[in-house]
This record gives C-alpha cells, structure tokens and sequence, in this order.
C-alpha cells in the first residue's frame, strides 16, 4: 500500500518503536540511511542497521530479528519482489519500503496491512488496476454453490436443468480463461522491464522538511543520493535535470536562512553552491590530464584508445593553450591565473571537437576553507569503498567505512576513497582499449557479448556488481563509437567476469543499446530468467537490480553458444 503521509503513517507510527534499518549496499541507499540516522538519533528512536547485499541476505536478516522486532524499514530493496511470499512474516510485522526499483510489485502495492510503500505516487508506476490482476474468490464460491444447490433437487427436476447448468459453466469457464489470458499479458507487460524512481535519499530529504529537522549534511546527502542515479545511469536525462532544480531551491532557502549565522565563515561551516560544472571525473583531486584520458564523456569522444584519438587529444590541449607541465600537475597546484577561467575555456575548445554537453548542473561543497567535493566525487569514492577488493575486509566492514565515508568528520577516509576511484577509473579505461583493440565484443544475434576471462587485470575488480555494470557502461558507449558496422550500435550488451573460480560462477550484466534519449528501461532480467530456465543451469537471482545475475559458467555456454551459434566478431 502507498503511504499518502509520510510523517503521519511512517515517522510517527516507528517514534516510539524498535526499527531495523535493512540497507542495500548503494549510494542512494547509503545516504538514505544517513538521512534516516540523523532524524532517529534527534528523536532517541532506537533502532538496530543491518547491510543486506541481496535477497539471502535479507532473509536472513529478517529471520535473525524477527522475533525482537516488529516494524522493518527497508532501504532500495524489497518493492519489486512479493516480499511477504518470500519471508513469511507473522501477521504482526509491518514492512516499510522505500526503493527506487521499478515495477513496484503488484501483492506489495495492494496489501493494505503489512507492506508500507514510501515511494513517490507521481513517478510514472503504471500499476494494473486491481479487478485486472486479483479475481474475489467470493465469485467463484457463490458459482460452486449454486451448482451444489442444484444438485440436491430431485432427479426429475434436475434433469430439466441440465442442459442449463452446463452451459452456464462452459460459460464462465471461458470468462474465467479470458480474465487469466488478459491477466497474464497485462503483468507481462507491467513486469517486463525494469528501471529506477525518484532516489530513497531524496524522500527521506523531504520527510526531515516536513518534520522541519532538515540540515545542510541531509541536503548534501539527498544531493549525493541522486548523483548517484546520474552517474550509474540509472535515470534519465530530463528525470535529473527536474530533480537537481529541486535540490536547488532547497539549497538556496538553506543558503538564506544561514546567511546571519556566526559559523558562516567560521573553519567547521559546510557551504553547498550549485555548480555548473566539468564532465571531468575527480579532476579537482586529479591532474587534468590524467581525468581527461579517463573518464568516460572525453575518452570515448577522442576515442583514446586509438593513435588519433591520442593525437586529438594533443591537439585539444594545444587549442585551449595550456602547458602541458600545467595539465599533467594535480590541480590544486595549477596556475591560479589557468583555474580562474579554466571552465570556461575548456567549454569552448570542447565545442570545437563537438563535446557540446561537457558541463552539467550539479552541486559542490566546501568543509571550511580546504576541502572542496562535487557530488559526483563524493559518489565515485564511497563507491570504490563500498566495493573495496582488500581481502581482510568482510561486506560488513565495507559498507561501514563507505557510510563514514559520508560524514564531513572523516575526511581522511573520503580521500583514500578518491585514491580507490582513480585505481579503479584507470583499471575502466585500460579494461576497454583491451577488449576494443582485441575485439573482444561479439554480436550474439540481438544481443552484444563480452566475457572477461580470469586472468585478465584487474578481473577481481570487476567481480562486484557497481564496478562491472560502470564498465559495461563505458564499454558499450566506446563502442558504439568506434564500430563500423550500423547493426551492431543498436544492439544491448551483456557483459561477464568471474565471480568465484574455485566455485565456477560468474557474474552477468545486461544493460539495453546505447542512446541519448534511453528511457532507462532494461529487459534484461526477465530474459536472464528464461535463460536460466531453457538451459537447466542453477543461477542465483540474488542482487536486488534483476538485471545484475551470478551464475555457473555452463549458463553462459547454454545462453549464448548453444540458442545463438552464428558469432561474429563486431570491429
């Protein structure tokens, strides 16, 4: 059931409660639960956090509190599986979700008692109505009673009413054929594919206005929420630029309220500005150069994997006319007279080489005088945390260090994070020259294949499913842009890596074709289920994104060699 008040029907039931806070192990998901701690820690509500990567896990977590709790608040996972088939609850516990997965399950949107759904009703959820999709058992009762009914008047008078009887339940036989037939193709195609709302950590943002206990770090968090959806292409265009104008005006009216304050100006104050700024990735913790060559917008539009990409791209810092001794120095060691422009001249030579779109509305932050972050830096190094690859650190240990990460009193620990994103930005990029320069990327019929074989570098990194899906990402946007053959740039992508080699598993991504005006929409977890089914092969649907599926390595052979024997290689 959608929740109409979130102060009245969620915060103010869980106040005076013990909670569990079950959290899935996102960005979004992660600022969420900041946002949900602050207001918890203001109002002394107890409650216990439990990180959760994927349904196992969530079971387990469930079974585990069950008894001690009664009321589960569940942050990015839970709304698009029937979450009371799956765990069984008691009668009396009560299941708040707030997810941005779509579509919303259809028993989760219609119970009224134990599924509580904190999700914006103005997304476009597209819900069947409830007549098309559950049939009242009280109908076919009353039809199984008349039936009886007739069946215990005498022989002679039944007689008369057989022929009656009989059509009468061909008669609704056929209905009720019909009703299941329209039924089946309506959830088909409500199921069919998946795709993103309005990010958790902006509706908890909005639950702390209305409770009127908002503050700078919850904006900043809500910011960092929904950055998170844009650098992960998650949403579309047009669903961000409407909600960063949001975030905009929330920051301005904190800008004003706090103009008289004496801590303004003081080391501690925090100061977001909305920032018109550079598709360069870490490149204010970075040199130049070094963000330029990897991220994805500027490599895959100089196509650097390539000698006249490389070319090109000399020939684009020639034509801003910057030193290159300037450009390969960190930043914060430039020239003062280079950065004060610096934005504006790289837009300009940017236009030349038809990179119209390389600045885009966001948000930065200053702690104190020093320390400076956009949001997009602050996404990229708690992601690198959250999936960090060091072997003394359990998922657990992780996911608390990506949430210190976030409070502005570990900045040591958001800065080791920056170093992870640079490694595994790098590792990106060199990962898509090898498998582009190698051909590695095979057209499978409707679909485009790439399998990073064990042994490949930095494989490991690429066992987590963030890292994967961002490669998948760049992959198949480098090339697109790089092929020749027209077939092949409208074509999805499904990307593989080991996941444990001693187990024989691996991990699989689907992301839909390359296209600037995507609705975001990604089929790809229905048809990994089909394939599962059509080669017997065990599979473990255990991330909360469907589109994201851990298998034996023997699916992949099934799924693709198998269904789709003519390969060839796509340059």
């Amino acid at each position: 059931m959608f929740i109409a008040d979130i102060r009245k029907d969620f915060y103010e039931v869980v106040a005076n409660q013990r909670v569990v806070l079950l959290v899935a192990p996102d960005i979004d998901a992660l600022c969420a639960c900041k946002i949900l701690q602050a207001l918890f820690h203001c109002d002394q509500i107890q409650y216990t956090l439990v990180p959760v990567t994927g349904w196992q896990d969530l079971g387990t977590a469930f079974l585990e509190h069950k008894e001690q709790f009664r009321y589960f608040v569940l942050i990015n996972c839970g709304a698009n599986v029937d979450l009371l088939e799956m765990l069984q609850p008691d009668d009396d516990s009560i299941f708040f979700i707030c997810d941005t997965h779509r579509p919303v399950d259809v028993v989760n949107v219609y119970n009224d008692t134990q599924i509580k759904l904190l999700i914006k009703q103005d997304d476009d959820l597209g819900v069947p109505s409830y007549d098309d999709i559950f049939r009242d058992e009280d109908e076919e009762g009353e039809d199984s009673g008349n039936e009886s009914d007739e069946g215990s008047e005498p022989s002679g008078k039944r007689r008369r009413f057989d022929e009656g009887a009989v059509e009468r339940r061909i008669e609704r036989q056929r209905a009720k054929r019909e009703w299941e037939a329209r039924r089946r193709e309506i959830l088909f195609d409500y199921e069919q594919y998946e795709y993103h709302g309005t990010s958790a950590a902006m509706m908890f943002f909005e639950l702390a206005w209305v409770l009127t206990k908002d503050t700078k770090d919850m904006l900043w968090w809500a910011i960092i929420g929904l950055t998170d959806q844009w650098v992960h292409d998650k949403i579309t265009n047009m669903k961000y630029v409407t909600d960063i104008a949001t975030m905009q005006r929330h920051v301005s009216r904190h800008s004003h309220r706090n103009e008289d304050e004496e801590n303004s100006l003081s080391i501690d104050c925090m100061r977001i500005s909305f920032e018109y700024d550079l598709r360069l990735t870490l490149y204010q913790h970075w040199s130049l150069y070094e963000s330029i060559c990897n991220s994805c917008y500027t490599s895959c539009s100089f196509k650097l994997w390539t000698l006249n990409g490389q070319k090109k791209l000399q020939e684009f810092l020639a034509d801003m006319g910057l030193p290159l001794k300037q450009v390969r120095q960190k930043f914060n060691s430039m020239d003062m007279s280079i950065k004060e422009n610096l934005r504006d001249v790289i837009e300009e030579s940017s236009n030349k080489y038809g990179m119209k779109d390389i600045r885009i509305q966001t948000f930065g932050v200053h702690f104190g005088f020093k320390n400076r972050f956009l949001a997009s830096d602050m996404v990229h190094a708690t992601a690198a945390l959250l999936e960090s690859a060091e072997k003394d650190d359990s998922e657990t240990d992780t996911f608390i260090k990506a949430l210190d990460a976030l409070s502005r009193s570990n900045i040591d620990r958001l800065h080791s994070g920056i170093e992870l994103a640079k490694k595994k930005l790098i590792a990106i990029q060199q990962t898509v020259a090898s498998c582009i320069c190698t051909n590695l990327i095979l057209s499978q019929g409707p679909f485009l294949y790439c399998y990073l074989m064990e042994g490949t570098p930095d494989v490991k990194l690429f066992s987590k499913p963030m890292a994967l899906t961002l490669l998948c990402k760049y992959l198949l946007k480098a090339f697109v842009l790089s092929t020749r053959n027209k077939r092949c740039k409208l074509l999805p992508l499904v990307m593989a890596a080991p996941k444990d080699v001693e187990k024989g598993t691996v991990i699989v991504v689907g992301i839909p074709p390359e296209s600037e005006t995507s609705d975001k929409k990604n089929f790809f977890g229905r048809a990994f289920e089909k394939a599962a089914e059509s080669t017997s092969s065990r599979t473990l649907h255990d991330h909360f994104d469907t589109s994201t599926n851990n298998a034996e390595n023997r699916f992949l052979d099934g799924k693709l060699f198998l269904k789709f024997p003519e390969r060839e290689r796509c340059e």
